[in-house]
Order: structure tokens, then C-alpha cells, then sequence
């Protein structure tokens, strides 16, 4: 039997004589309790922001993204067409053109992204699924879909058939301007849905048949801005990018939905690691009542520790029995946090108990990393506090 981990459990179990060491003891667990669950509900609530905010560019980003390395455009030839779909793994995929360009309407004008999209564009993003007012575009004709912020800025709905948007774009070549009307290349819209995405994409982009965007951009009919690819749900994504890589060679790049986010994406995760490294701090604070307890408790029990020492046990066994009482009580405090903590995630994901808006619950996951994170944060942090406290015991202590 190990006899240091027996009296460290009777020391960590037994009241004290003394009744402010209970109490300081009490409180020490308490902290770690507090610390652990709110650790643990936090970082459960920010994987849910997270899932949340990623959620919503879901809706327009394929599963991998084609794009030209160096120019805005490439060439996809009918050779490039029957390697694509030679590939494994891939359930569609959508030609885009894409530009910057002017909108007006009613004399007032805006910068936006114009994304020109073929029919299998729905097939492949759940853009369609967005519109909360009017419908998506219909094939052949000049309609175009808009972000809500787009059309707010601009003041038109939708179907208004009196008045009409027009698009702008600049003409390609050299020399000098001799009139504003030929420098343009211009087509007259017609808004046919609104869409809600994110207020980023809400005030930046409209959609538009590819035919118009190629009208306007003066492509070809072989050329295009981007390809969009939807994956099989057994397909291995590096496999795909790899083999479209070497299908279409080294003038294109393959993105998937974390590189096409990558700003979102590390802002979320530094977000993530700072609101860690804050409730660590936390932990650490509440730590320090661990050590002030267990040094107490050195203290009160010196008499005893000195009974132990003439009986033949040493200082290093000694300083082990309150290193162990002092790691059981964080691991034990720990634990019970992690189970309430757990209790609370679970009772808000299943009840919503708390509101963003009347109809939005404030968002929450469940994830194993987030245990892991938890309870390695309170051994690691724990056993270094047990560490220091129990260093404490020297040897004139237990001779005196």
C-alpha cells in the first residue's frame, strides 16, 4: 500500500482541528471548482460563436476553390474539362466570373463584386436558400441577385420593372478616354431577390447569370475567374486538391473553405487562444488559495509531520504526502467543475436558457478538445501549485 498517497487521502478528507483552515481549505476547492467550470463554459461557448459565425459562409463557399495563381482569369480548355471529370471524389462543380464593378441606381452609384454563375451554381453552395425576399436568377435573361446591404445603400427592392439597375465596367485598353459613355461596358439589371448572408458579403457582392458577367468582362466563352467544386461525402479533400493541381498545372491554386476564410479564421483562433489564456489566469489566481491552504495545512499538522520523521519516514516522503493531497484536491475540485460545467453547456444547448435575440439561442458546442484543454490546464496548474506548496517542508521543519 502506498502509505504516502494514504495519509495525503485521510489529510485531504479529515477535518482540521483548526476551523479557518476548513474554511480556507473549503474556499481553495471552491475557486478551482468556479475556475474549471467557467473555463470549460467558455471555451464551449466560443467553439459555439465560432461554428456560428462560420456557419453562415457555408452558404456561398464550395468545399474546394479554383483560382488562377498570378491573373484574374484562366483558360479551361476541353481537355482540362474531361480530366476534371475523371477525378474521384467530386459531385459538381461551377464556372464563375467574377470582377469588380459599378451599380447604379436612381443616380446613385457603388463599388461592388459582381460574381457571374453558371446553372450549377445552386447545386453547388445553398446560396438560393439565403434569399429572404424575391427568388434567384433565371437562366438567359440580365437579372441579378443582391446582398441586403447592397440594396439598402441603394434604395430598390426587387422586380421593379419601372426602373432598372445598370452595371458598369471599365473597358479594357490604352490610351485616352474621349467620352465616359465609350470607356464603359454597360448592361441594365434587373433585381430579382435579396439575399442575408453576413454583413460582409451582405454590402459587397451581387449575382448575376455568367453570361452577363462575360458580356461585360469580354471573356470568352472558355474563360472563367474561378471554378467552385462540390465533394462526395467520402472524398478525401487533399486527395481532390492534388489531383486537380496536376489536372490543370501550376497557373491555378486550390483553396479550401479555411484558406478561402483565412482572415475570419485567425482572427477566431487568436480570439480563442486570448480568451484561454485570460481564464488561465483565472486558474492560476485561484491556485494560489491551493498554496496558501496547503501551506496551513503544513503548519497545523507539524507535530504530526514530526511524529512521522522520528518514525523513520523522510523529508522527501513527507513533502510527497502533501504534494499528493494537494494535487488530488485540485484534481478532485477540477473535475466536479468540469461536470457542472458540462451541465450548464448541455442545459443551454438542449433549452436554450439564455437568448442572443427573442429567436436565437446563444450558441454553445460540445467538444472532446474542450475536456482535454480543461483537464490538462487544472493537473499541469494544480500539480505546479502542489510542487511549490510542498516544497515548503524542510528539514528543520519536521525536526522541530
Amino acid at each position: 500500500m502506498n502509505v504516502s498517497l494514504y495519509i495525503a487521502k485521510r489529510y485531504l478528507f479529515s477535518k482540521s482541528s483548526n476551523n479557518s483552515i476548513n474554511i480556507m481549505t473549503i474556499i481553495a476547492a471552491s475557486g478551482t471548482v468556479i475556475a474549471s467550470a467557467a473555463l470549460f463554459i467558455v471555451l464551449s461557448g466560443f467553439a459555439g460563436l465560432k461554428t456560428f459565425s462560420l456557419e453562415f459562409s457555408s452558404f456561398v463557399d464550395p468545399d474546394l476553390k479554383v483560382v488562377p495563381s498570378e491573373r484574374k482569369s484562366f483558360t479551361l480548355s476541353e481537355k482540362d474539362v474531361l480530366a476534371i471529370q475523371s477525378i474521384d471524389g467530386i459531385q459538381g462543380y461551377s464556372k464563375i466570373i467574377e470582377e469588380r464593378v459599378i451599380l447604379e441606381f436612381d443616380n446613385k452609384h457603388q463599388i461592388v463584386t459582381l460574381k457571374g454563375v453558371d446553372e450549377n451554381f445552386t447545386k453547388i453552395t445553398a446560396i438560393d436558400s439565403r434569399i429572404y425576399y424575391g427568388n434567384w436568377l433565371e437562366r438567359g435573361t440580365d437579372q441579378i441577385v443582391s446582398g441586403g446591404g447592397v440594396s439598402r445603400k441603394l434604395s430598390y427592392g426587387t422586380l421593379d420593372l419601372t426602373r432598372h439597375q445598370k452595371i458598369y465596367v471599365p473597358k479594357p485598353g490604352k490610351g485616352q478616354i474621349t467620352s465616359v459613355k465609350g470607356a464603359f461596358t454597360t448592361v441594365k439589371a434587373y433585381n430579382v431577390g435579396i439575399l442575408d448572408i453576413n454583413e460582409e458579403l451582405n454590402n459587397e457582392y451581387i449575382f448575376s447569370n455568367i453570361e452577363t458577367a462575360r458580356y461585360l468582362l469580354n471573356y470568352d466563352d472558355n474563360q472563367v475567374s474561378s471554378l467552385e467544386f462540390k465533394l462526395t461525402t467520402d472524398a478525401d479533400q487533399t486527395e481532390v486538391a492534388t489531383a486537380l493541381k496536376t489536372a490543370l498545372g501550376n497557373t491555378i491554386e486550390v483553396k479550401d473553405r479555411a484558406q478561402l476564410n483565412d482572415a475570419l479564421y485567425k482572427m477566431l483562433n487568436t480570439e480563442n487562444v486570448a480568451v484561454y489564456l485570460i481564464f488561465t489566469l483565472v486558474i492560476i489566481i485561484a491556485l494560489f488559495n491551493v498554496i496558501g491552504a496547503l501551506i496551513m495545512m503544513i503548519l497545523d499538522k507539524k507535530e504530526s509531520i514530526n511524529t512521522l520523521f522520528n518514525l523513520g519516514t523522510t523529508t522527501k516522503d513527507i513533502r510527497r504526502i502533501f504534494f499528493l493531497q494537494g494535487s488530488l484536491m485540485t484534481i478532485l475540485a477540477g473535475t466536479i467543475g468540469l461536470v457542472l460545467g458540462f451541465i450548464i453547456v448541455f442545459l443551454q444547448k438542449q433549452f436554450a436558457l439564455i437568448m442572443l435575440t427573442p429567436s436565437l439561442p446563444y450558441p454553445v458546442e460540445l467538444k472532446v478538445v474542450n475536456f482535454v484543454v480543461v483537464i490538462l490546464t487544472i493537473v499541469v496548474l494544480g500539480l505546479l501549485a502542489s510542487k511549490l506548496a510542498s516544497q515548503r517542508i524542510t528539514k528543520n521543519l519536521v525536526k522541530g
